[in-house]
């Protein structure tokens, strides 16, 4: 028995001192966690031993736990790059079209030819769906969860449907007679201004604002709006007039805004239809007072086509991409996943896990809510492997190694002399 014994202890040691070898093996690993082998004694008996004097029957490897403690954050100089700052795992999947998902801390992404951020194995990473302008959470259920791809398409020119501004017209100026107004005249209008805006096709185009005071007693002025050259006309019901109180605020037109009809403009494009609003926002307002004519806001919705210029993942996760015609748009946010039991995950390799029954179904979150942490771009979490404490448990290891052994050699010096009696 002495010899099972001493051999079981072998094993043990063996077993203690192959995991502290991977465990150093991996220390460069991004996202690896370090395992600790665990073991049991083993003892056996029956009812008619007695518990006082029975032996044990050796060690047995119980089981190899993982160690999920957080990796230290290795900053570069990839945005997707990502890190994960607190509990919580990545979820990828193999294919596009089906999820079949797969957990992991590393955080090595990239994009690949069609414009998806995939892992090192080209693996698909899962998002929440958003809104693209707003990039609020369209649904957070894991079966909404897709991967993200940066479509060209996001980078296409915007026809300007809307345009702001904000301007102090100067409660002194001349009264003049509309009718008598040209636009290449200056004298026969009080104020003007200019703003870009772009077709369907993103061509830029000149979006002319003029303003002729009217009537000083009334507070009246008229507006005359001027695409290029071409002379835009309001739609039906629509006042050109703008008319403030005694205070010099707007008070009409009614929400100060003025809608015009379609109008052509390069050919093959759609038809320009545009809103011009003179009280863009609660702290942007056109108004009438004794300064001089000052424009300090101007704002329009369109663009030009766009080339990416920069891609972000923020700490939410959400995935934000940013394009040369000034255009920022979502394109989706990261989710992270966590388990009951993360003991119960199956490993996998390449600093993956499946979920399994032991480990329970993912529960699906966005970064930073709940339990799950956040996520850190432009790094990368390092294993959470202490190379000094690995080599100590080889030294240890070893030790038990040669301890395990000596028992066995002494069983056979015994038995050898038991032979020679």
């Amino acid at each position: 028995m002495s010899f099972e014994i001493g051999l079981s202890g072998i094993n043990a040691a063996s077993a203690s001192l192959s995991t502290a070898s991977h465990n150093i093996a991996n220390v460069g690993t991004t996202g690896f966690k370090y395992s600790r082998a665990e073991f049991a004694d083993i003892f056996s008996n029956n009812v008619f031993s007695a518990a006082r004097t029975s032996i044990g029957d050796g060690a047995i490897l119980s089981t190899v736990r993982q160690m999920y403690g957080q990796g230290n954050l290795e900053y570069t100089e990839n945005a997707l790059d990502l890190a994960i700052n607190g509990p919580g795992f990545f979820m990828v999947s193999p294919t596009t079209d089906t999820l079949n998902p797969q957990y992991t801390r590393d955080g090595y992404f990239r994009l690949d030819r069609d414009g998806y951020i995939v892992d090192g194995d080209g693996q698909f990473l899962q998002t929440f769906p958003t809104d693209t302008e707003t990039g609020d959470v369209i649904s957070n259920s894991i079966t909404s969860a897709q991967p993200v791809q940066l479509a060209d398409h996001y980078g296409a020119a915007v026809q300007t449907s809307n345009v702001g501004i904000a301007a102090n017209l100067p409660a002194g100026a001349d009264e003049l007679d509309i009718a008598l107004f040209d636009p290449n005249d200056v004298s026969t209008y009080s104020a003007a201004t200019k703003a870009v805006i772009y077709d369907s096709l993103g061509e830029s185009h000149s979006l002319y604002t003029y303003f002729v005071h009217t009537d000083s007693a009334a507070n009246e002025w008229e507006v005359r709006t001027y695409v290029d050259d071409t002379a835009l006309t309001p739609a039906a019901g629509e006042s050109t007039t703008l008319q403030f109180d005694g205070g010099g605020a707007l008070i009409a037109p009614v929400g100060g805004d003025i809608q015009y009809d379609p109008e052509p403009l390069a050919a093959g494009s759609d038809p320009l239809n545009i809103n011009v609003d003179f009280t863009p926002n609660p702290s942007e307002q056109t108004t009438q007072f004794s300064s001089a004519f000052t424009v300090p806001y101007v704002y329009q919705d369109g663009a030009t086509v766009g080339r990416l210029s920069g891609l972000t993942v923020e700490t939410d996760g959400g995935v934000i991409a940013k394009f040369s015609n000034g255009r920022t748009v979502s394109l989706g946010k990261v989710l992270l996943t966590d388990f009951q039991n993360i003991n119960g995950l199956k490993q996998i390799g390449n600093s993956s896990w499946h979920e399994t029954n032991d480990s329970g179904a993912a529960i699906v979150g966005e970064a930073g809510t709940g339990s799950l942490g956040t996520i850190q771009g432009g790094a990368l979490e390092t294993s959470n492997v202490d190379l000094t404490a690995q080599l100590v448990n080889l030294i240890t290891a070893q030790r038990n190694f040669q301890a395990n052994a000596k028992t066995i050699e002494t069983s056979n010096t015994i038995t050898q002399t038991i032979i020679n009696i």
